[in-house]
């Protein structure tokens, strides 16, 4: 099983598919680093010599961060939001929506599971 960027990414798959296993590269960067490599893309990823896979992991190392370094980027983009305590900032310390969607229904996701609320009780009558 080939190894970039930390990454064990499955061998049997197309390299395209394959290079999508890492944290921060999709399908248009995926075909961008392999354009720049000079590699077919449907060529599986067991099917690449050492040094095609190094010139991969270069490219990668040189252009996008991924992984660990994506991952840090974003919570401190985030706890920066949070500390100035702007907009997003209080969405993100909520735990609701950040992005301008509805929250009077869905939004379930960012909510979690549904917590009841006793409704008032009806008062009848005593006559």
């Amino acid at each position: 099983m080939p190894r970039i960027a930390g990454v064990d990414i499955p061998d049997n798959k197309p390299i395209r598919i394959a290079l999508r296993y890492i944290y921060g590269i999709g399908p248009t960067n995926a075909e961008a680093i392999l354009k720049e490599a000079n590699i077919d893309g449907l060529t599986r990823a067991n099917k690449l010599t050492e040094d095609q896979l190094a010139n991969i992991a270069g490219i990668i190392d040189a252009n996008y961060a991924v992984e660990g370094a994506l991952r840090r980027t974003i919570s401190q983009n985030i706890a920066r939001l949070r500390d100035i305590r702007c907009y997003r900032g209080e969405r993100h310390r909520r735990g609701l929506p950040v992005r301008g969607q509805r929250t009077r229904t869905n939004a379930r996701t960012r909510k979690g599971k549904r917590k009841t609320v006793a409704g008032k009780k009806s008062v009848k009558a005593l006559k």
